[in-house]
């Protein structure tokens, strides 16, 4: 169902005086920014942003709240689950009275129970270990140091900013010690002064010597935060989150995030930088610096300058955010060199370019990572209003680069003529067992082309579009977690929370598994990480169909949607909608069948007005593979190969006499380019459309009734869309 947007409360807005300066205070989730009422306008009446602020993407906002902290409870799980296997070996140890090494103190179960907090660093650390970069790198097998003292209020309101010599403040120097991995084990555990205790430290205890009990650090970086105002709502709405890097080039964007993070209260949670954001997350690479748990781009335009180097700055297992507000480039074909230039691909032409637009950009994301040995799972990745919005898993996983080509594809679009597409992927990745019963993946070549230079269904030349991205654009896993999240939320805070729900079900329910993943109950979403997908899984049916687009081409009438999806469902195909487009409709019914659907509908419901489509059309020639017409034709074709091929009167007699009862009996068929008596033609008279009996069903393809949902915005208020760029001096 598509509402106009009455469901998305516009952020409150106040004028306040703060430090003797007037200020209009908006309100959004449960963070406050405060922007100069003294802002000028120009000749068209729009205001002069010095920083920008889009209310527009409150919804973005929300939905990146919403996601991360779905993404923090995970990882909090996977660290408890960790914690838990590291205390029961312990314990087994103390039972079994294994021999201790030199130094180490006497094991007794008291002591496990009582050093609890002691074990789950030790338990972090040792996974740390064993896989470098991890995120459940947490705490450090050595006694933590004293939590340092809050520096004095000046000083620790100040403004960063990005320099050789307070890099420290961004990501945290490792202290030196013999053992390289243990140095970085400790900085992860304190990265600086920066590493928040959100828990009420336990008193020592002097009998064991325990120490305060350390939150595990979750660090974000809002690599282009202008007002900071994400960073706020990371900082006040996720409770996992220890650490947030507010980096912006702009110095007038600095001070306002420096502005908005003393009056929120949160100078010792947000570190405000100012510089590039590129050199901020090149200097994280370095040797001896701490990767983010979570890194979210959002610029004005692209992000691709920022991937290959974002890439890098997640920690493993961590989560990348990505908005691109560019869909003039990737979901156009206006200027394909700037599409390629910037993605590595080449848009598409027609309804399906939105999402064609999602998967180039993952295409572009997922190549940059490979370059590092690192592997993207798209957790979640949506086409909203005018740009594109992904949630990505990056590990550091050789073996599943290697899947990459084979689920890559290049796609053949007739956007001239019928729509029809075809998918031609790079590579074939095929599951295969070792001797020792173990599976691995075998890769090879991809044999090409799968479509000719025409389209076979209207034989308008066709184009390619692509290399773009073959998988799955979610895991729905993933959804069913940031869904679960909702009736829980305020929709005071999380205004969005209607749009939300139904852009999600939407996307949980769009990709088309040939075998689909058994999804968990809401008790063991609780209790076990969310799954992750094969990595070497394909999008089984990507890309969509819309009615309307093929109606326009056979100039008739358009079917309802639940018409359409009746027939489709009657015939045994699948059929659900898209999140990217109104009227959509995802289906795993070959074109062949579409089309010889839509053909029906024109003999069954409403013919064509006689002069709609002409020869040369592409609705033309689709309409002359109609049943009827195909054996009118194939008929005619079979009488001129009899008389062209025959020159005995008789046997010119029996030949039609047996052509003509055929004929009458509907069971003309051709078997190599030859006719039942051998005689060489191109008769094509039945086939399985004669053995399709199309009905539209409108009651099996309505949509169960249910709890009704925002599924496809409309625009809200005139000038919708990514506002100006803001110009510093204003």
């Amino acid at each position: 169902m598509t509402l106009p947007q009455t469901t998305t409360d516009q952020p409150s807005t106040d004028e306040i005086t703060y430090n003797g300066k007037v200020y209009t205070k908006v309100r959004e989730g449960l963070a406050d920014i405060l922007n100069p009422v003294s802002m000028t306008t120009d000749q068209n009446g729009s205001t002069k942003q010095s920083v920008f602020y889009n209310p527009i993407q409150q919804f973005n906002r929300d939905l990146s709240v919403l996601a991360i902290r779905a993404f923090a409870e995970d990882l909090a799980i996977i660290r408890h689950a960790r914690h838990e296997r590291r205390l029961q070996h312990l314990a087994k140890e103390a039972q079994n009275g294994k021999k201790r090494k030199r130094g180490a103190p006497r094991p007794a179960e008291s002591s496990i129970v009582n050093e609890s907090n002691k074990v789950q660093r030790l338990d972090e650390s040792t996974a740390a270990v064993d896989q470098d970069r991890s995120i459940g790198a947490a705490q450090s097998l050595q006694e933590p140091p004293p939590v340092p003292e809050p520096l004095d209020e000046e000083h620790d309101r100040s403004t960063v900013d990005i320099s050789p010599h307070c890099h420290a403040a961004v990501a945290g120097e490792r202290p030196q010690q013999t053992n390289g991995q243990l140095g970085e084990l400790e900085n992860d555990r304190v990265s600086s002064e920066h590493a928040q205790v959100h828990a009420e430290p336990n008193p020592p205890n002097p009998k064991h010597g325990s120490s305060v009990d350390v939150v595990p650090p979750f660090r974000i970086l809002d690599a282009l935060s202008a007002t900071g105002l994400r960073a706020l709502r990371y900082a006040k709405e996720i409770t996992h989150v220890t650490s947030v890097t507010a980096n912006d080039i702009s110095a007038p964007a600095t001070a306002s995030i420096k502005l908005n993070v003393e009056y929120n209260g949160l100078v010792k949670k947000i570190h405000p930088t100012t510089g590039d954001a590129k050199a901020l997350m090149g200097h994280v690479v370095n040797p001896g610096k701490e990767p983010f748990h979570v890194v979210d781009l959002d610029p004005y335009g692209t992000a691709a300058p920022f991937f290959d180097v974002a890439v890098q700055a997640v920690a493993d297992g961590g989560l990348l955010c990505v908005t691109c507000t560019d869909a003039g480039i990737y979901a156009s074909v206006g200027w394909p060199e700037k599409t390629f230039s910037q993605y590595g691909g080449l848009p598409w032409k027609g309804p399906q370019g939105h999402e064609a637009g999602l998967r180039l950009v993952l295409h572009a994301v997922a190549t940059s990572a490979a370059r590092y040995g690192l592997a993207i799972e798209p957790l979640a990745s949506l086409n909203i209003d005018f740009y594109v919005r992904l949630f990505v898993r990056v590990r550091r996983s050789p073996v599943e680069v290697k899947c990459l080509a084979g689920k890559t594809m290049v796609v053949y679009n007739c956007d001239h003529g019928c729509g029809a597409f075809r998918i031609q992927y790079l590579a074939q990745t095929r599951e295969r067992e070792a001797k020792n019963g173990d599976k691995f993946h075998n890769h090879s070549l991809a044999q090409g082309p799968t479509a000719t230079p025409l389209c076979e269904h209207c034989g308008f030349k066709t184009h390619l579009a692509g290399p773009m991205w073959g998988g799955p654009l979610h895991n729905p896993h993933f959804l069913k977690r940031v869904l679960g999240l909702l009736p829980s939320l305020d929709s005071k805070v999380y205004g969005t929370i209607p749009r939300i729900e139904g852009m999600l079900t939407l996307a949980l329910n769009e990709t088309l598994f040939q075998d689909p993943p058994e999804m968990e109950s809401v008790e063991s979403a609780a209790a076990e990480p969310f799954a992750s997908l094969d990595p070497a899984l394909r999008d089984p049916h990507p890309f969509f169909i819309n009615p309307s687009t093929l109606s326009r081409t056979l100039r008739c009438s358009r079917p309802s949607d639940a018409a359409f999806r009746g027939a489709l469902l009657r015939l045994g195909y699948r059929a659900t909608r898209s999140h990217t487009e109104p009227g959509s409709i995802r289906t795993d019914a070959p074109w062949h069948i579409i089309w010889e659907i839509m053909r029906e509908w024109v003999r069954q419901k409403h013919p064509i007005k006689e002069g709609a489509i002409t020869n040369g059309m592409a609705g033309w020639e689709i309409m002359q593979k109609d049943r009827s017409r195909r054996q009118f034709n194939a008929a005619k074709q079979e009488l001129r190969n009899i008389l062209d091929g025959t020159e005995n009167a008789d046997t010119l007699r029996d030949r039609l006499e047996a052509a003509l009862h055929r004929i009458s009996k509907g069971s003309t068929e051709v078997v190599n380019g030859q006719d039942d008596d051998g005689t060489s033609g191109a008769t094509v008279v039945s086939g399985e459309h004669e053995e399709l009996k199309v009905v539209f069903d409108e009651k099996l393809g309505k949509e169960a009734a249910g709890k009704k949902m925002v599924r496809y915005q409309q625009n809200p208020r005139a000038e919708w869309g990514p506002m100006s760029r803001a110009k510093a001096g204003h």
